[in-house]
C-alpha cells in the first residue's frame, strides 16, 4: 500500500506547525510515504529546506501552499508543473501585497483564474458552488480533502464530505491535514496555539487540538483510517504523480542590462578589468597580480559568474558618481577582480588571501560579495537597485527570525500563565534551559516544584530553533534577469519602499540565486566626511585607496591605544590589546581586529599567539601538514580560514566538508547543528596524533566563530579602514573629528567623549554660535594642518535641521543685530529661538543664556508680528553659576567646552587622594589607588564569565577598568 500525504504545514506557518521541514521530510521517509505535501499557510518559507532534506531522504516532495482565501475556508495548491510554481507564487505575492505583515488573503476567484499547472485540495467546510467554481477552473485536478480528526464530529463531518463530493462530482481524497511529524509533539503545538491567539493555556479552551491526530501517519495506517473509502488513499498516489515541479527546475538568470549591446559579459568584465588595473597600478601592474588576474578570470568564465560581477560593479559605479564611498568586504577582498573594478580596497599585490575561499569549482556555488557603503546614504542605493530593475526583477532577502533562548522562555512563559516577573527572572538565569538546576531556580527567587516554572524550562528547549517571524536581511538583494515572482513569492516589508523574496538568506543558496549585499557603515560616512573636509580646508583629495600607507606615526599612535574614534580599534578589550601587540603593519592590523573575537578567546589561543610574538615560546606545529596554514600566524589558528583548512589536512574532511562546517559556523547562533561536524573533527585529529587538548582548543574555538566568525578576508577589508581613520585622527584629528562628530550616532562613544578627546589632543573646539555655525560641525582658521571645530547646530537636541538651514541662509544677507532680527529674517518660531538660548548659541547677542531666554519669551511668535520685541529694560537676573552652565550644556548638546565635572569636583578628590587618569595610568604595577570620572561605557560580553569592562573619563584622560563579579 503507497500513501502520499498532501497537505502539511510546517513550523513555517509560524505558530501552526509544530515540525521544522526537515523534521517532516525525515519522518516522511522513515514512515515510507511516497511523497509529501510541504503546504505552510500563504508562504514557501520552508520549501528549500524541505528541498535539501528531501536529497537526503529518499523521498519527493510535493512544494505547495495552503492560501487564505477572502471568503471562504484553506485552499491547498500543490505545483504539479513549473508553470504551476509560477502560478503559485504570483498568487502568494498577491494575497500579502495589500495585507499587514505576516498576513495573506486572496480571492477565490483569482485562484481560479491562475489555476494552470496546479492541483487543489480544498479543506474545512465549502458551500457547494464555491466548490463548483473550483472543479471548473482545476478540472480533474481538484479534490476534497476527507480528514479524520478522531473526534466526536468525525461521523458527520465524513457524510457531508461524501454528500458534497456527491453534489459537486469533486473527488475525495485522504488527508491527515498535518501539523506535526509526530505524535509527541501534540503539548508544543497548544503551546504554539497560544502564542498565536495571544492567551495563555488556561484562556484557548477549545482552540487548541481535541487530540494528537494531526501528525504523520504511515500508509498502513492511513489504509486502516480511511479503510470506508480506500480510494481517498489511492488517490494521493495518482495525485503525487501527477507533481513532477521540484525547485530544480527554477532557472536564475543574472540581468543582462550591465552588459553594452554587441558585448558578452565575459568580454566586458575583461575590458572593465584591464580598465580598473591600469587605473589601480599606473606605474606598471605587478606580475604576481596580472596572473591572479588571468587566473580568476579563467575560474569566472568556466563558472559563467561574469554577469554577477558586472551587477556588483554596476551598483559600486552609481555609488562612486553619487560621491557615496563604498568598500566591499568579506570574501570578495580575496578578489583581485574585484580590486581593479573598484568593489574591494585590498590590494591583492600586498596580501596573501585565497581566491578559491571566494569561488571554488567544488562547491560550484556563486559567490557572495559584501559591500559597504555610507549608512546615511545607503538608502539611494537600494532605490537605484529597485528603480534600475523594478520591483518584479530585484527584492531584498527575507532573515528567518528563530527563538533563542530568551525568548523562548519569554513566550513559553507568557503562554503558560507566568508572570511578568518570573518570566524575567527565567530568561536572566538560564542559559540552557534543559539543564535548570534547582538550586539555581531558588537562587533566582523561583520554587522548583512549580509544575509551571518546569513546564515553562522543557517547552522553551522545544520552541528553540523554530521559526518565530521574518525580518528584513540588512542588506542582501537579489536580482534576476526574467521576473522573480515566478520563481519565488514577494511580500512588502515592514519598512517603507522595501519588498522582500519569502526565502532566508541562507537557503537562497540551495535554488542557485545570487545575493549581493548592500550594507551601510557608519565610518565610511565619517571618512567620507573627512576627506571632503581636507579637500575643502587644504586642498588635498585622498581616498581609500591613495592614502599614504604603512606611516609610521601612525602605527605609534596605535601602539599607544591612542584610538578614540579609530574604526573597530576603540573598544576597551581592542585599546587592551594594542599595547601587548603593538601593530607595526598592514597584517598585524588584519590579526589584532581578529584576535579579540570570540573565536580566538574561547580557544585560546590569545595568550599562546603574544608569548610567541615577543619571542617568549617557540613556533611549534602540533603536526607538520599544519605549518602551511598556521605559518603567517605564528602556528596559532586565529582566522575561520584556517580552521577549515585544518579541517582538511589533519581531520580528515573533504574540500567540501569543510566548506560545510563553515556554513555551520556562520547557522550555529540560529540552528545549532555544529556537534556532529565537531565529534567528527575531533576523531579526525586523534587518527592523525593530535592531543586531546590541543583538538579541544579548536573546537571551542569554532564554537566561538559561531559566535562571531571573522574570516581573514573579512578582517583585511577592515583592517583598510583601521589604518585610514588612524591615519587620519593622527594628521587631520580636527578634520576627523568634526567629521565623526556629524556622522553620530555610531561607534563606541558619544560627542562629549570625541570633543574631550581631540581638545587634549591640542585642538581647540569653538562653541555654538548663531552668528558663526553651520547645520553641522565645521572648521575654521586652517593653519598648516591645524585647524579648530566649530560645533554645529545638529548638535542641539531638539533642534530641527529645516530650521537650522534657514538660520544659515538667513545669515547669508548679513550678520543678525538683535534675536527680533534672527526670528524675522530666518522665520524660526519661538521654541526654536529657545533653543538656541539655552545652548547659549546667542552669546554674540545676548550676554549669557538667561538674559537670552528673557529676550526671547518677549518675542511676539505671530507671523504678522515676528520679530518684533516688547520693550523692557534689562532683567535683573542672576547670572549663572558654573553648575547651572555645566547642567544646561549636557541638558542640550550633551557636552560641555567650559566645564567639565570631574574638574569641578577635583579640590575635593584631591583632598581625598583620588588621583586624575593621567596619574594613575602612570602608577607602579600592583598598587593600591583611588580613581573617579564620568563613566563613558560598559561591557558585559557573554564569553567574559560576568566581567564587566567600563571606561571612565576625567578632564585628563580616560581609564579602562575591570570589574570582576
Amino acid at each position: 500500500m503507497s500513501f502520499a500525504e498532501l497537505v502539511c504545514r510546517t513550523a513555517f506557518s509560524f505558530h501552526e506547525g509544530a515540525s521544522t521541514p526537515e523534521q517532516v521530510v525525515a519522518q516522511a521517509g522513515e514512515l515510507g510515504l511516497i511523497a509529501i505535501g510541504i503546504t505552510d499557510r500563504d508562504g514557501v518559507y520552508g520549501i528549500p529546506r524541505a528541498h535539501r532534506a528531501a536529497q537526503e531522504h529518499a523521498v519527493r516532495i510535493l512544494p505547495g501552499a495552503l492560501l487564505t482565501i477572502t471568503d471562504g475556508p484553506g485552499l491547498s495548491l500543490l505545483a504539479r508543473t513549473q508553470t504551476g510554481w509560477s502560478q503559485l507564487t504570483r498568487l502568494i505575492t498577491q494575497a500579502r501585497a495589500d495585507t499587514k505583515k505576516g498576513w495573506g488573503r486572496v480571492p477565490l476567484e483569482v485562484v481560479c483564474e491562475k489555476s494552470e499547472g496546479l492541483e487543489a485540495v480544498l479543506l474545512g467546510d465549502w458551500p457547494a458552488e464555491r466548490v463548483e467554481l473550483v472543479r471548473d477552473a482545476f478540472g480533474e485536478h481538484a479534490s476534497l480533502a476527507w480528514v479524520r480528526y478522531l473526534d466526536s464530529h468525525d461521523h458527520t463531518r465524513t457524510a457531508q464530505r461524501v454528500a458534497l463530493s456527491k453534489a459537486t462530482r469533486v473527488p475525495l481524497v485522504a488527508s491527515g491535514d498535518v501539523l506535526a511529524h509526530h505524535r509527541d509533539r501534540k503539548a508544543l503545538l497548544d503551546l504554539l496555539t497560544c502564542i498565536r491567539r495571544k492567551c495563555t493555556i488556561d484562556q484557548a479552551g477549545t482552540s487548541l487540538q481535541a487530540n494528537v491526530a494531526r501528525h504523520l501517519r504511515d500508509p498502513a495506517t492511513m489504509k486502516k483510517l480511511m479503510a470506508a473509502m480506500p480510494e481517498t488513499v489511492e488517490r494521493t498516489v495518482e495525485i503525487a504523480n501527477r507533481c513532477h515541479f521540484s525547485l530544480e527546475q527554477l532557472a536564475y538568470r543574472y540581468p543582462r542590462e550591465v552588459v553594452p549591446l554587441g558585448q558578452s559579459p565575459m568580454g566586458w568584465l575583461r575590458h572593465e578589468t584591464a580598465r580598473g588595473l591600469q587605473w589601480r597600478y599606473p606605474g606598471g601592474i605587478p606580475d604576481d597580480v596580472s596572473a591572479q588576474i588571468a587566473h580568476e578570470l579563467s575560474l569566472i568564465e568556466r563558472m559563467n559568474f561574469p554577469a554577477y560581477f558586472l551587477t556588483v560593479y554596476d551598483v559600486v559605479r552609481f555609488a562612486r558618481e553619487r560621491g557615496i564611498l563604498c568598500q566591499g568586504r568579506g570574501s570578495a577582498a580575496n578578489s583581485a577582480v574585484c580590486f581593479a573594478l573598484g568593489i574591494t580596497a585590498v590590494d591583492p599585490a600586498c596580501s596573501n588571501l585565497l581566491f578559491e575561499r571566494f569561488i571554488s569549482e567544488e562547491r560550484g556555488e556563486p559567490p557572495d560579495i559584501d559591500v559597504d557603503f555610507e549608512h546615511e546614504r545607503r538608502e539611494e542605493v537600494l532605490q537605484y537597485v529597485y528603480e534600475r530593475y523594478g520591483r518584479h526583477r530585484a527584492a531584498m532577502v527575507n532573515e528567518i527570525i528563530s527563538y533563542r533562548r530568551r525568548s523562548a522562555i519569554r513566550d513559553a512563559g507568557k503562554a503558560l500563565g507566568l508572570d511578568a516577573d518570573q518570566i524575567d527572572r527565567l530568561a536572566r538565569t538560564h542559559r540552557h534551559p534543559s539543564t535548570a538546576q534547582s538550586e539555581t531556580l531558588k537562587n533566582a527567587g523561583l520554587d522548583p516544584k512549580d509544575k509551571r516554572v518546569r513546564l515553562t524550562l522543557t517547552m522553551a528547549e522545544q520552541l528553540r530553533g523554530l521559526p518565530r517571524h521574518v525580518g528584513i536581511h540588512t542588506g542582501g538583494f537579489t536580482i534576476s534577469d526574467g521576473p522573480l515572482i515566478d520563481l519565488c513569492p514577494i511580500e512588502p516589508a515592514t519598512m517603507n519602499k522595501r519588498t522582500v523574496i519569502q526565502w532566508d538568506k541562507d537557503d537562497i543558496n540551495i535554488v542557485g540565486f545570487v545575493k549581493v549585499d548592500l550594507l551601510s557603515l557608519g565610518m565610511l560616512t565619517a571618512i567620507r566626511k573627512s576627506f571632503d573636509l581636507i579637500d575643502q580646508h587644504w586642498n588635498k583629495r585622498f581616498t581609500l585607496a591613495n592614502t599614504p600607507s604603512e606611516d609610521a606615526p601612525v602605527y605609534d599612535m596605535l601602539c599607544k591605544a591612542d584610538t578614540v574614534g579609530v574604526f573597530q580599534v576603540e573598544s576597551r578589550a581592542q585599546m587592551s590589546m594594542l599595547p601587548r601587540m603593538l601593530p607595526r603593519c598592514f597584517y598585524d592590523l588584519v590579526i589584532e581586529i581578529s584576535i579579540v573575537r570570540p573565536g580566538p578567546i574561547q580557544g585560546g589561543m590569545v595568550h599562546p599567539y603574544l608569548r610567541r610574538r615577543r619571542g617568549e615560546e617557540p613556533v611549534t606545529y602540533p603536526h607538520p601538514n599544519l605549518e602551511p596554514i598556521l605559518a603567517r600566524t605564528l602556528g596559532v589558528p586565529i582566522f575561520q580560514e584556517q580552521v577549515m583548512a585544518m579541517a582538511v589536512a589533519v581531520g580528515g574532511f573533504t574540500p567540501g566538508e569543510a566548506d560545510g562546517l563553515r556554513r555551520a559556523m556562520g547557522a550555529w547562533r540560529k540552528r545549532g547543528g555544529l556537534d556532529t561536524q565537531v565529534e567528527q573533527l575531533m576523531r579526525g585529529m586523534a587518527d592523525n596524533g593530535i592531543t586531546p587538548e590541543y583538538a579541544q582548543q579548536i573546537c571551542d574555538q569554532i564554537r566561538g566563530f559561531g559566535e562571531y566568525g571573522f574570516p581573514e578576508s573579512h578582517a583585511a577589508s577592515f583592517a583598510q579602514l583601521v589604518y585610514v581613520s588612524a591615519w587620519l585622527k593622527h594628521h587631520y584629528p580636527a578634520a576627523f573629528t568634526a567629521a565623526l562628530l556629524n556622522s553620530l550616532p555610531m561607534g563606541f562613544y558619544s560627542a562629549r567623549s570625541l570633543v574631550d578627546d581631540v581638545r587634549r589632543h591640542g585642538v581647540q573646539v569653538l562653541p555654538l554660535d548663531v552668528g558663526l555655525s553651520q547645520w553641522d560641525c565645521t572648521l575654521e582658521r586652517a593653519t598648516g594642518q591645524q585647524a579648530s571645530i566649530r560645533l554645529g547646530f545638529s548638535r542641539i537636541r531638539g533642534m530641527s535641521k529645516q530650521a537650522g538651514t534657514a538660520i544659515v541662509r538667513a545669515r547669508n544677507d548679513g550678520a543678525f543685530g538683535s534675536i527680533g532680527d534672527l526670528q524675522q529674517r530666518a522665520a524660526i518660531n519661538r521654541g526654536t529661538l529657545a533653543l538656541l538660548a539655552q545652548a547659549d548659541a546667542l552669546k554674540s547677542l545676548v550676554a549669557d543664556r538667561r538674559q537670552a531666554l528673557w529676550q526671547v519669551q518677549g518675542l511676539y511668535d505671530l507671523p504678522l508680528f515676528r520679530g518684533l520685541v516688547r520693550e523692557e529694560g534689562h532683567a535683573p537676573l542672576p547670572t549663572p553659576t558654573p553648575m547651572d552652565s555645566l547642567q544646561a550644556d549636557y541638558q542640550y548638546i550633551g557636552l560641555s567646552l567650559d566645564h567639565n565635572p570631574v574638574a569641578m569636583a577635583r579640590a575635593a578628590l584631591d583632598r581625598d587622594g583620588v588621583l586624575p587618569a593621567e596619574k594613575a595610568l602612570a602608577c607602579a604595577n600592583r598598587r593600591t589607588i583611588q580613581i573617579a570620572g564620568l563613566v563613558s561605557h560598559r561591557q558585559r560580553p557573554s564569553t567574559a564569565n560576568g566581567i564587566l569592562f567600563m571606561t571612565m573619563e576625567d578632564e585628563t584622560g580616560m581609564m579602562n577598568i575591570v570589574v570582576k563579579p
